[in-house]
Order: C-alpha cells, then structure tokens, then sequence
C-alpha cells in the first residue's frame, strides 16, 4: 500500500487544493490531508476549524484520511507510514519554492518521495492568501471554496469585525 501525505496550512482550504487531493488519491492508495497546526505566518482559522472544514470537505471519500500534525513533514510522514509528500504547483514560483522543500526533505529523509501536481487551469490562480483578501474586503468567495468554507469565513470576519481585532492581513508566504 503506498500511502501519501498532503500537507498544507488550509488556511482555508480551497478548490485548488481539494483537485489535488481528489487527483492524488486516483495515484495513491491513501492520501492523508495533513492539516498543519504551528506555520511561521499568522493564520486567520484556529487549527480546529481548519481541521473541521477539511475533514468536511473529505467525509465522503474514504481513501482519504484527516488529520493535523506539527513539526518536520517528513518526520510526520515516517510516523504515519507515508512514502510520498504530495504538493500542487500553480506557477513558476511555486516550483522554485517546492524545489528547495522537495531538496531539503529528500536530505532529511532520503526514502520520502516528492510529487508535485500541476494545478488545474480553472484553480490556477487560487491561493489561500487570494481567499483570505477577497473574502475579507466582502467580496465573493463561493467560486473558490465550498459553501461551508465560505460560512466560516464570513462568520470569522464578522467577529474580528465585532470584536474590533487588527485588520487581517494576509501573510505572502506560499500555500
């Protein structure tokens, strides 16, 4: 059985990443969508509530695993018994970013697998930081999330409004 790990922030999750995790698990006997809860950015979603979206965007396909980790990814691989790392391209930058990562995990566990997917043309713009700006201008974000996602963010904009927290602002590193 040849299982893979997907990991990301989802901050939150979006189409973009449910086509490649749907594409993956077509290669894969098992993909384990890897919620990571301590990223070096600030977040807009507790890791709960990540976790609880992209656990309800899965719960029908059961060749596909949630979970939330924190630390190295390939340790996390070698814990749960995944041989392969899987991540979406979108653009140019992002192969130079997954290159380095795919380099720096093959010297850190050298029997751990990089596969990178090349998004689909219709997500090929979608970034989470993308979601996270329009949704929080009140723009329409229910072409790039589900209907669910798109009821948290509004409901999580909403408390930030009301609770009178910091404007947020979207953090540029990559996911």
């Amino acid at each position: 059985m040849i299982r893979a790990l997907f990991p990301a922030t989802f901050d939150p999750i979006h189409n973009g990443h449910i086509d490649i995790a749907e594409r993956a698990v077509k290669l894969f006997d098992e993909v384990v969508v890897a919620v990571y809860e301590t990223p070096l950015k600030s977040l807009l979603l507790s890791t709960e509530t990540r976790f609880a979206l992209v656990k309800e965007v899965f719960k029908d396909e059961p060749r596909i695993k949630v979970t939330t980790y924190h630390g190295l990814t390939v340790n996390y691989c070698k814990e749960i018994g995944a041989q392969v790392v899987v991540r979406g391209l979108r653009v140019l930058s992002d192969f130079e970013y997954e290159f380095r990562m795919a380099l720096a995990n093959r010297q850190l566990a050298p029997d751990i697998e990089t596969v990178s997917l090349i998004t689909s043309k219709e997500h090929s713009f979608l970034a989470s930081t993308t979601v996270r700006e329009v949704a929080s201008l009140g723009g329409d974000v229910s072409a790039m999330v589900p209907p669910f996602v798109m009821e948290a963010l509004t409901r999580r904009f909403a408390e930030i409004k009301k609770n009178g927290e910091a404007e947020f602002v979207a953090s540029p590193p990559r996911d």
